[in-house]
């Protein structure tokens, strides 16, 4: 079989969650230049706009819905509305997180000073809203026995790290577990389900803070290839989960990060 046939995702109906930023928009990309109909869904209605534009612009088939992944019946809306309206959905990328501020690296970050009211809006957004997206596809999916859902987890689920916050490292270590599950029960339905676990990206999370180059060097301290990873190096990765290439990988929680988690 040709490497055009292995990732054929044309006419697929995508959601991509977080979109209009980061990742997300990277996932977003490939869909569509690839030729799968794209559901671009975040709750920054100006970059949005942009994101959407942009890929139209180039060819690609998206729609936009602004959703607050913190609002889990508006998620769930989105993803039935999605599957009424194309009469299918085949793939969903619960990629929306945000950063939970500082890790125990610095002294507002250490565990004595961790904010409950910080710890809760992160695993509400970080594992709640991404559980709610798994529920969703996965109650959609069921119904026509197929699918791919692929989850945006973190190499801080899978290793510690002084950087990232412990509500952070808890969420992501959670999700990671929730895929773990979910494959078990999902893959007799036809559906598989498998986690992308980032290193360092240099992306908008976190209000930038990924450009600092502070912050970038204590992030790549610990990289064998030395160096943050581009959003277009989240590319292939994200077409071979979301493609036939992958038809037989379920339950994956696979690091892109550069060696660091080696």
């Amino acid at each position: 079989m040709k490497a055009s046939e292995l990732f054929d995702v044309r006419d697929k109906v995508a959601i991509v969650t977080g979109a209009a930023h980061g990742l997300g928009s990277g996932m977003a990309e490939v869909l569509a230049d690839n030729g799968a109909i794209v559901v671009l869904a975040d709750l920054d209605t100006d970059a949005l706009a942009e994101v959407a534009g942009r890929l139209r612009k180039s060819g690609g088939r998206v729609s936009t819905v602004v959703v607050d992944i913190s609002n889990f019946d508006a998620v769930r809306k989105m993803v039935d509305d999605t599957a009424e309206k194309f009469g299918q959905l085949d793939i969903v990328f619960a990629n929306a997180g945000i950063s939970a501020g500082p890790g125990y690296g610095v002294e507002d970050g250490q565990i004595e000073n961790v904010s409950m009211e910080a710890w809760e809006h992160s695993t509400r957004i970080n594992l709640d809203g991404t559980f709610v997206t798994i529920q969703a596809a996965a109650r959609q999916m069921k119904q026509r026995r197929s699918g791919s859902i692929i989850v945006t987890a973190s190499i801080a689920g899978v290793k510690t790290s002084p950087i990232p916050a412990y509500a952070y490292h808890a969420a992501k270590s959670a999700v990671a577990h929730v895929v773990r599950v979910a494959a078990k029960e999902l893959g007799p339905h036809n559906i598989r389900i498998n986690a992308i676990a980032p290193g360092p990206f240099r992306t908008s999370i976190g209000n930038g803070r990924m450009h600092d180059p502070e912050v970038a060097g204590k992030f790549t301290s610990t990289v064998p290839l030395g160096r943050m990873a581009t959003i277009d190096e989240i590319k292939g990765l994200a077409l071979l989960l979301a493609s036939s290439a992958s038809s037989y990988i379920n339950g994956a929680i696979i690091p892109i990060d550069g060696g660091d988690s080696a």
